[in-house]
């Protein structure tokens, strides 16, 4: 099995959120879904510089929800979850991002593509930093 570690970019809409959460103003939402996509790369195979500014994956190929998480460290949440066989056989993936129980994207990392094959199974985690 494959196993990809990620630390994603917290975006906006995430940072906007532990904002209020933080002054009491509303409940932080969990994330529960991870998401994998094939347009972190530009049409030269370059990745895709991220800005923070993302509401979406490019290119969302697949959504899942998250296996579990962990704390590695006391301000990093890490979460996980793999795709099966099955779960896109013969696809790149180059994008994958972190969603919440509102349905927004709250982390999203790009890199270079990562092929996989139809006998394999991928492990990914994205750690989301503080």
């Amino acid at each position: 099995m494959e196993k990809i570690m990620a630390q994603g970019v917290i975006t906006k809409t995430g940072r906007e959120k532990l904002c209020k959460a933080h002054a009491g103003d509303i409940s932080l939402p969990a994330i529960v879904q991870m998401a994998f996509g094939n347009g972190g790369v530009d049409e030269a195979g370059a990745v895709i510089a991220t800005t923070g500014e993302e509401v979406s994956l490019r290119n969302e190929l697949l959504k899942k929800d998250i296996d579990n998480h962990t704390y590695p460290i006391t301000t990093t949440g890490r979460y996980s979850t793999r795709l099966a066989k099955e779960e896109l056989a013969d696809q790149t993936i180059s994008e994958m991002g972190l969603f919440d129980a509102e349905g927004d994207l709250v982390a999203y990392k790009t890199f270079l593509p990562k092929g996989k094959d139809a006998d394999m199974e991928f492990a990914f985690d994205m750690d989301e930093i503080f």
